[in-house]
């Protein structure tokens, strides 16, 4: 089946890519980007995007490596600051501040 009609790329391509990237670094991240930088294109008009992704979902390879999992950040609580600043650090929330 065609994914991407601008680039000509079929869902056994994007397996073939995904197993690939797999096959050599285990512990690889597959992007989209890293799958059309495979296939040697670049996405042009972005409407295969959602087909894209669904097609990588479904490959038997495409799953995060055990050891990257887990690595999300935990939810701010509140008391943190972001990117070490302070809450208010942008002069238009400060107020009238002299």
């Amino acid at each position: 089946m065609i994914v991407c009609h601008c680039m000509n790329i079929t869902d056994r391509d994007i397996r073939a890519a995904v197993d690939w990237m797999r096959a050599s670094d285990a512990a690889t991240i597959i992007t989209p980007g890293k799958v059309y930088h495979a296939l040697g294109k670049r996405a042009e008009c972005g409407g295969c995007m959602p087909l894209l992704l669904d097609t990588m979902r479904r490959c038997d390879s495409f799953e995060v490596p055990m050891n990257l999992r887990g690595l999300r950040r935990a939810p701010l609580t509140g008391n943190e600051t972001y990117a070490g600043r302070r809450q208010g650090h942008r002069i238009s929330q400060r107020g009238t501040e002299v």
